[in-house]
């Protein structure tokens, strides 16, 4: 299972565009994901974040939303956590809520007993965010899912 995880962590990382790759560190995306069932073709999962500005005089922000998976996804696992690097082409892109939108990018974890996944995703407002993980997720149960991922990510302050 540890080299299923390592070869298909590796081969999405390979496979992210190179825009999603560059840019500049604007903060940190903290999340909370919920836990669930996959179901061999896909998942969907409730998340709320917290955006924490690389400038720490700035406040940090509140997001909620939803991951969905598509591909194969099998298994059921409990609450995890994943931290991402927000980036952007420019520091100056960004304003409360910028964060908002929908995000699209490849995907993979497993679990058994313990287990950790990674995303990379590109999108939110105008599609100038791509979304880097920081620390690979953790999360409890007994799951193999790899596939594209859709995040869907919006202001708590709406």
């Amino acid at each position: 299972m540890k080299k299923f995880l390592i070869a298909a962590m590796a081969g999405m990382f390979v496979a992210a565009p190179a825009s999603a790759q560059e840019g500049v560190k604007l903060g940190l995306l903290d999340c909370v994901v919920e836990g669930g069932a996959g179901f061999i073709v896909g998942s969907t999962k409730d998340v709320s974040c917290t955006y924490k500005p690389a400038d720490e005089n700035e406040p940090t922000e509140a997001y909620f939303g939803v991951i969905r998976k598509f591909g194969l996804d099998i298994g059921v696992t409990g609450q995890s956590v994943m931290q991402w690097v927000v980036l952007a082409p420019a520091a100056d892109v960004y304003e409360p809520g910028a964060l908002a939108g929908d995000y699209v990018g490849a995907s993979a974890e497993a679990s058994a007993g313990v287990g950790a996944g990674a995303n990379v995703l590109v999108g939110g407002s105008g599609e100038s965010f791509s979304l880097q993980p920081v620390s690979v997720q953790t999360q409890t149960g007994v799951n193999v899912a790899i596939g594209v991922s859709r995040f869907e990510l919006r202001s708590a302050a709406d």
